[in-house]
């Protein structure tokens, strides 16, 4: 069994060391064959490891340093100004191979700009690109990217994230990725010029399974592997998606709640529902990857609990196992042999 050790930004994210240091502790035990650093204040994190009881050394260990950079930091400051922070720590970690990734729930747009800056950009891709898996209504997942690193694109770019993100699906599914562009209409004729001019760069493109597009309201419904769309778009569907989500769960819990017989009635009827809802909690879902780097860097959400923070976690295991940057290397070099042929 291969070793893999994992960077976790211990001061990342809304909770910092409360949540992510019991989620380390939990992830080694999902993981036997995981080690993680644990980048941050060494006081904070030992304090946080006492709580839990935890006194094993051997495959968890402390990268300190003093400095934490804000959630409300510009990108361009936190370059300018991110040594000795925990994140910085992180990525240079894995820029220096001392391990296979680093996961953050910190700002996101520094984590971006210093992986860039770190990291370095694989051999052509122009822009890193942000990915997650999303439930679909037939159990399988769908891969949805750029979900906010990029809040404008071009066309190039968007077809360079639906080439990574076919890439990454098949290591998942082991067999071609449907990829689609998400448009508002799935004839050839709708859209704008950018997602026009790109399905016809995935049209004549045949080591990408292209479908065409989709609307939004297809996005869990299995009708594509891998959707497409710049960072803007992406990130609002998200959220919407997400709110969404939990509007109707209250709504449901409310009615639940509700002392009487239509309380009791509604508890009998819905309380399956609940479980199953469950199932498309977000959390199940956290750590987004950070397509097109020459490393492994994952985002948590900033309001990740400790069992998301572990599924982000296990998201940066599953890609170190399945050396999903040399897989996008690899399809990156053979679209590009295509194209000059």
């Amino acid at each position: 069994m291969q070793n893999i050790t994992v960077a976790l930004d211990a001061m990342g994210g809304d909770f910092g060391p409360c949540v992510t240091v019991p989620a380390a502790v939990q992830a080694l035990s999902h993981f036997p064959e995981l080690k993680v650093v644990l980048v941050g204040d060494r006081n904070a994190i030992r304090t946080q490891l006492q709580k839990i009881g935890y006194t094993g050394e051997t495959r968890l260990r402390v990268e300190h340093c003093d400095r934490v950079i804000s959630n409300s930091e510009k990108p361009s400051l936190a370059l300018r100004n991110s040594h000795d922070t925990s994140m910085r720590v992180a990525i240079d970690l894995v820029e220096s191979s001392q391990v296979d990734a680093c996961v953050s729930g910190g700002n996101t747009g520094a984590l971006m700009a210093l992986s860039r800056f770190r990291l370095k950009l694989l051999p052509g891709i122009d822009r890193p690109a942000l990915v997650t898996a999303l439930p679909t209504s037939k159990g399988n997942k769908t891969w949805m990217l750029d979900l906010g690193a990029n809040v404008s694109v071009d066309s190039e770019s968007l077809f360079q994230f639906a080439v990574m993100g076919s890439a990454l699906a098949e290591e998942h599914l082991g067999k071609p990725a449907r990829v689609a562009i998400l448009n508002i209409g799935a004839e050839e004729i709708k859209g704008n010029d950018l997602v026009k001019r790109c399905s016809e760069l995935l049209s004549q493109t045949k080591s990408v399974h292209y479908i065409g597009y989709i609307e939004g309201n297809e996005l869990f419904h299995d009708a594509a592997d891998v959707i497409v769309c710049d960072g803007f778009v992406g990130n609002s569907v998200l959220k919407a998606c997400e709110g969404t989500a939990q509007l109707f769960v209250d709504k449901l819990k409310s009615k639940m709640s509700a002392s009487g017989v239509k309380g009791w009635l509604a508890r009998m009827l819905f309380s399956d529902v609940i479980t199953e809802l469950k199932t498309l909690n977000p959390d199940q879902y956290n750590g987004a990857s950070l397509l097109g780097l020459r490393g492994i860097v994952i985002k948590s959400h900033g309001s990740a609990d400790i069992s998301a923070v572990v599924n982000a976690i296990g998201e940066a295991v599953h890609e170190v196992n399945r050396q999903v940057p040399t897989r996008i290397s690899d399809r990156l070099e053979a679209v590009l042999f295509e194209r000059q042929y």
